[in-house]
Parts: C-alpha cells; structure tokens; sequence
C-alpha cells in the first residue's frame, strides 16, 4: 500500500479535499481573486494555466510524490485554494506542507490556522511522520512569519536555491517542526483557532 493515500480532511471552517478536475472553475474564480499569478515571490497559476497545473499536481500523486489537496470553504462548499503534502521521503516518514495558495477574501481568516492544523495532525498522527517542513521564499515575510507562529523553527536557508520565472534568484527559508515538538504545537494551534487566532499567511 502506498504511503500517501486519497484522503479528506474536515475542519470547522475548511476540508481539505483530494484535488480533481472537478475544481477546476473555483479555483479559476479564486486565483482572480487578487490576482494572485502575479506575486513575483511565488508560483501560483494563472486562469488559463489552472488545468495543467491540477493535472500536474495529480501526476505527482501518481508518481508518489505529492498529496494534493483543493481547500474548500465550508460556508460556501466552493473551492477558495489548493495545498499539498510533496517532497514525499516514506522511508523516511519526512514530507513537506506546502504549494498553497488561496484567494485573497479568505488569506486572513482562521481558514488557514485550521488547514495547517488538520495537515500537521495527519502527518503526525496518522502517517506518523517524525518531521514536517514548510519552505518559502526569503522575501515572502508574511509567509515567513505565518510559519513562524505555527511554530515551526528555522532550519536554514538554501542560497540561490531555485530560478525564478522572472530570472530571479530565489533564497529559500527551510523551516521544520520535529514529533517531539508536535504535542505542543498541537496545544498552541488548538487554542489559537480557540480565540479566533490566523497565521494571516501568503501563499508559499
């Protein structure tokens, strides 16, 4: 049996579906939402370009590498972003959360507390992963400090890690939270979607 298997995963104010072609036109609506394929620090697909990028992420589950996600907004059952699990290690029982991107209405909303929430305690709790990461780009400071307060400490930074599609260098922030940490990341998490909390994140 594979490692990462289909799963949803449901919140209070968000699921996280298995992402399909089936929302393919929320998320076409959600990207214009702030147009977000222009943010020169990330990589979030354009309208036209949505399709490819939902069978791209799909070849990745294929392959093993990625557990891809639609995020969906309870209140209204619509499609506001995308997330995955990817740079899958099974042996190693180490992934990544990352490639998330959702539409501006809802990026400073407890959505996307409780989205990291319902994630880390699958990876920990039942994939039983002994280390998570998150990795985003040097200049994405909202993003960076989003991660920060989940809980995540600062492995290092990989330079000139990645070429950007402008031509830029990307310096890429590598954080990570450990299973020993786990427990009271849970506590914290817990209790800052208790009082109303977000980690008011970019996407990654």
């Amino acid at each position: 049996m594979a490692w990462l298997e289909p799963v949803t995963l449901r919140g209070v104010h968000a699921t996280l579906q298995p992402l399909s072609l089936q929302h393919h036109d929320d998320l076409v609506d959600a990207v214009q939402d702030g147009e977000l394929w222009k943010l020169w620090y990330t990589l979030i697909p354009a309208p036209q370009d949505m399709s490819a990028e939902i069978e791209r992420r799909l070849s990745f589950f294929a392959e093993g590498k990625m557990l891809p996600f639609a995020v969906i907004e309870n209140t209204t059952g619509k499609a506001v972003g995308m997330t995955a699990c990817l740079n899958v290690e099974a042996a190693h029982r180490h992934l990544e959360i990352g490639a998330t991107w959702y539409r501006m209405r809802v990026q400073r909303t407890r959505l996307n507390t409780e989205c990291k929430w319902l994630l880390l305690n699958h990876a920990f709790e039942t994939l039983n992963c002994i280390a998570v990461e998150f990795r985003t780009h040097f200049f994405n400071q909202q993003s960076r400090r989003a991660i920060e307060r989940l809980g995540a400490k600062l492995d290092g930074i990989l330079r000139n890690h990645q070429i950007a599609t402008n031509g830029t260098l990307r310096d890429t922030c590598v954080y990570s939270i450990i299973v020993t940490e786990w427990p009271t990341v849970k506590v914290h998490l817990t209790r800052l979607m208790e009082r109303g909390g977000t980690l008011k994140a970019k996407p990654m």
